[in-house]
């Protein structure tokens, strides 16, 4: 059962385990009944995001936020989380006392670049990996302001240069990564692997800080 936005299917699940520990600490509290487990995104950490679960009334849920109910067990996430919890399951590490809860989240705050089968490009190495960033790379990454430029090939190695919103991200390694070696080498096979080059200390992302002195 779901509220709040229309979602569809459930947004969420929660493990047997969790729900149990979960319910074992609501029922120490005063009006337990009143209560819903909420579950909202907070920030990033790392190549990840940032989570903070916590009891608090289910009447405190607003008309754009989601409430499940999971075999008794009543879930709120935030509206501005819906998103970036879709398919998450919260899961249990030991106990409450020693362990806590963890969200495991199909979802990266990593800007996406599409898994799109290899290009049909010509030419030289540099020339073929211009246009697998043009291509399928800067189309992707443009929607959140970024782009990436070809700098250099030395041996089988591309060095590559961010700028705009993935300069000074502190997710770029992770776009790189996931996305944009990976699809360089399907349609480039020579280059085994791309490095960045990028002065991300000069860049203005929230999520990245230049080390203090």
């Amino acid at each position: 059962m779901t509220s709040g936005a229309d979602i569809g299917d459930t947004l969420l699940q929660i493990t047997d385990g969790a729900r149990r520990e979960v319910e074992s600490y609501q029922a120490q509290q005063p009006e337990p009944d009143r209560l819903a487990l909420w579950t909202e995104v907070t920030g990033v950490s790392g190549e990840d995001y940032s989570y903070n679960l916590s009891l608090r009334p289910v009447g405190e849920a607003g008309s754009d936020d989601v409430t499940e109910q999971h075999a008794g067990l009543s879930i709120v996430i935030p509206a501005d989380s819906v998103d970036k919890l879709r398919g998450a399951m919260i899961d249990l590490v030991g106990d409450l006392a020693t362990g806590g809860l963890i969200v495991e989240n199909p979802n990266s705050p990593s800007p996406a670049v599409e898994d799109l089968p290899p290009l049909e490009v010509s030419g030289s190495p540099s020339e073929r990996v211009t246009q697998v960033l043009a291509q399928q790379i800067n189309p992707g990454i443009a929607l959140h302001g970024g782009r990436a430029e070809l700098e250099g090939i030395e041996g089988k190695t591309a060095y590559l240069r961010l700028s705009g919103g993935c300069q000074g991200c502190g997710l770029a390694g992770v776009t790189l990564k996931r996305g944009v070696e990976v699809a360089i080498k399907r349609s480039v096979p020579e280059i085994t692997e791309v490095v960045d080059v990028t002065d991300h200390a000069g860049g203005t992302n929230p999520y990245f800080e230049p080390s203090g002195m």
